[in-house]
């Protein structure tokens, strides 16, 4: 059965700009732009009224910018995937603390737009896996509750993109940042294995779909280069066979 096309908002309030990723995605497989809009007012009124899949999302704009208008997006009952798309790279942690899902540079390129796209569906695709036993599931993590400052905070599974071991103490990284949880890698191993997870040694265990590289270390070990990451994910050599599997078609 055919999928449906994912459903977006583009938001830019530079007009040019803004035409190119509308083109851009228009040559995308399976994506179609529903609305645009040049301002945070506009582009809250048409995302209310069309509820798309996602709005890609400029964040300079104006007295209100992006980041203020994704703040308002998550709280929604259903909130689109936000991915930003702008000309300024300092934004980006405080982007991803906001659940964005992906980060595309001015001037586009359409590789990476794809990519975002890519994601996108990924993401949609495993919120919409339906639930075992009307809605009572049997060890599938649906949200991982983790700790910061005393706060507890809920990630979904493919926000994280990596989880180690400090000590006595386990610690998950998403979008920049880090938090804690009493749960042992085995456990996660477990609660995750519906997800692309992988251990990579034994004291990391890796989001496979944030893998970029794969590079040679020492005595048959290798590194992980991970998107958005700037820590180097070791990997055992005993696991280097075993993942080169899981990440290659």
């Amino acid at each position: 059965m055919k999928r449906m096309p994912i459903r977006t908002v583009v938001v830019d309030d530079e007009p040019y700009s803004r035409d190119e990723l509308m083109y851009l995605l228009s040559k995308t497989d399976g994506v179609e732009v529903v609305a645009a809009a040049g301002s945070h007012d506009e582009a809250l009124e048409r995302i209310l009224k069309h509820e798309p899949d996602a709005v890609f999302l400029d964040i300079e704009m104006g007295e209100k910018n992006g980041l203020e208008l994704a703040g308002i997006l998550t709280k929604l009952a259903k909130p689109p995937q936000i991915v930003f798309a702008t000309a300024y790279p300092d934004f980006a942690i405080t982007a991803f603390r906001l659940n964005a899902l992906d980060y595309v540079l001015k001037p586009f390129d359409e590789g990476q737009v794809q990519e975002a796209v890519n994601r996108i569906l990924s993401a949609i695709q495993q919120e919409s896996k339906p639930p075992a036993n009307d809605g009572i599931t049997q060890g599938v993590c649906t949200k991982l509750a983790v700790h910061y400052d005393e706060v507890i905070h809920y990630l979904s599974p493919n926000a994280i993109d990596y989880i180690f071991r400090e000590g006595n103490i386990t610690k998950v990284v998403s979008q920049g940042s880090e938090y804690e949880t009493r749960l042992t890698l085995k456990d996660l191993s477990e609660k995750l294995k519906d997800y692309s997870f992988f251990r990579t040694h034994k004291g990391y265990l890796v989001n496979l779909n944030r893998v970029e590289e794969m590079t040679p270390w020492f005595n048959g070990a290798c590194q992980l280069k991970l998107e958005h990451v700037d820590t180097q994910i070791p990997v055992s050599r005993n696991y280097v066979k075993q993942l080169r599997q899981e990440l290659e078609l």
